[in-house]
């Protein structure tokens, strides 16, 4: 059994689709306790005319992004509880997706890390990179990756 298993989310459907693992993994015992991960990049808007005035509200910024985070992760957080499912939410600011899923694992005492990913491979793979591939290199723990045929939306 894993006890504390971390799951990046990043607000796609793909990513979504792990929740029906999540489900039956804890339905057979195999998942304690189930951390969603949500990471927060803030994108600066250029708005001239607040920058011609002198003046622009990053922590405005920052803390409308972070509300919709939390807003978006207590929603998936209320599907997996009604399961009978113990769950955490956490929304981390950060710029490298892939680092910030494995340093979290490491720090938090993750024992699994389950993700989806696209599963693109050569050229496709190259060009648009991949966070599930990065996790999987640097994780400090297995990692359970979820392929989009393998969704049960």
């Amino acid at each position: 059994m894993y006890k504390k298993v971390l799951v990046p989310m990043d607000g796609s459907d793909l990513a979504e689709c792990t929740l029906s693992h999540i489900k039956s993994l804890f339905k057979d015992g195999s998942v304690g306790e189930v951390t969603l991960l949500n990471i927060v990049t803030i994108d600066i808007p250029i708005p001239w005319g607040e920058l011609e005035r002198g003046h622009f509200n990053l922590d405005a910024l920052r803390e409308q992004v972070f509300a919709s985070s939390r807003k978006y992760l207590a929603g998936l957080e209320s599907r997996l509880s009604s399961q009978g499912i113990k769950v955490k939410t956490e929304s981390v600011e950060a710029n490298r997706a892939a680092d910030t899923i494995t340093d979290y694992a490491q720090k938090n005492g993750m024992e699994l890390i389950i993700m989806a990913t696209h599963g693109y491979t050569g050229f496709k793979k190259l060009m648009l990179g991949s966070v599930a591939s990065g996790v999987l290199n640097q994780s400090p723990v297995p990692v359970l990756l979820i392929r989009p045929e393998a969704c049960r939306l």
